[in-house]
């Protein structure tokens, strides 16, 4: 029986935006033998696990021998998990790290590492907040990064903003309230990378300031929806969540659109997400360990994600799904091991 223990997106949002292309649409057929080979455990990234999920109830239609348990805890406490052989398949919201592949590596835990999704960060805010629309990644950082701690209102960034040249300040005099991911999040460690590392195309403030991450005074959560609700319960706050997590509440959240610099001002949608305009989209993935693969129950149910029927679960969890599945799925195939998202 499948046991889902974290939480899922509740809402179901239809993205129409490009073609699964997976090579077969036809409906898929899967064997996992009898089921009594054993279950399949799947951990990390909660941004990723409403897909798997999704994927894992439907495989469990024609196989619903196997058991399945399906967890969202962070793509870093999912990286411990699987490096440590404890689990099969891990959800990632970000690459693996090199020190976590040495863990795996030390551990003996080959990995093959599969392309699934695109997502786009969403700076999101209370819809009472009509200060601001729009945000740089300049902005971001006299908000949000290290240099911000003990700002409590948005204008305490105003002299940080004008040192790094922040375009959209000076900011009004509100109580700033942040609610975001937490250092276990892959969601965390893509923020830090976009906005304090500058791969959204802004400065990389940790080399130019010596800044190396996020303030840490603020409401950190691995559960998107008690971010959801820290945001909308403040009219104005400030975080980010993955595109799901802020599409499924746009009743209760206002994204901000992003700028890189350049005076345009892009917004969080599957278009500007799957064309990479949108300055903070990443990748998902999900990493599958080259030891369960050989496992008969495993090898379907990754079989069952990468055919038609399971990639739908990629716009179903509110995700862009890619254009072109042919790579990953010749990486799966072939069980090639190590990164190849590089």
């Amino acid at each position: 029986m499948f046991r889902r223990t974290g939480r899922v997106a509740a809402a179901i949002l239809a993205l129409a935006l490009v073609a699964v292309a997976c090579g077969d649409d036809s409906t898929a057929t899967t064997s996992a033998g009898d089921g009594s080979g054993g279950g399949i455990a799947i951990s990390g990234s909660s941004t990723v696990e409403p897909i798997t999920a999704r994927v894992a109830e439907a495989f469990q239609v024609t196989n619903p021998g196997v058991a399945l348990s399906v967890e969202g805890p962070g793509t870093g406490d999912g990286f411990a998990l699987f490096c440590a052989g404890e689990t099969d398949i891990s959800d990632a919201s970000r690459p693996i790290k090199d020190t976590e592949a040495a863990t795996c590596a030390a551990n003996g835990v080959e990995w093959i590492e599969l392309y699934i999704a695109i997502d786009g960060l969403s700076v999101v805010t209370s819809h009472d907040n009509t200060d601001l629309s729009c945000l740089d990644t300049a902005d971001l950082y006299a908000l949000l990064g290290s240099e911000a701690i003990g700002f409590d209102s948005w204008a305490d960034a105003n002299t940080l903003a004008a040192e790094v040249g922040a375009p959209h300040a000076p900011y009004p005099d509100l109580p700033l309230v942040v609610t975001a991911p937490g250092e276990e999040s892959g969601t965390f460690d893509t923020f830090v990378e976009f906005v304090i590392h500058g791969l959204a195309g802004g400065e990389n403030y940790a080399e130019t300031r010596g800044a190396d991450s996020i303030r840490p005074d603020y409401v950190a959560s691995p559960n998107d929806n008690v971010i959801i609700e820290g945001i909308s319960s403040s009219p104005s706050s400030l975080g980010w969540v993955g595109y799901a997590f802020y599409a499924a509440n746009e009743d209760r959240v206002k994204a901000l659109a992003v700028s890189t610099g350049d005076g345009n001002c892009v917004a969080p949608t599957p278009a500007t997400i799957a064309d990479g305009s949108y300055p903070i989209s990443r990748p998902l993935f999900i990493y599958v360990s080259a030891s369960s693969a050989d496992r008969p129950e495993v090898a379907a149910f990754v079989d069952f994600y990468l055919s038609g029927d399971g990639l739908t679960a990629v716009t179903e969890a509110g995700y862009v799904p890619l254009a072109d599945y042919a790579p990953t799925i010749s990486t799966w195939e072939s069980r090639t091991t190590g990164g190849v998202s590089s």
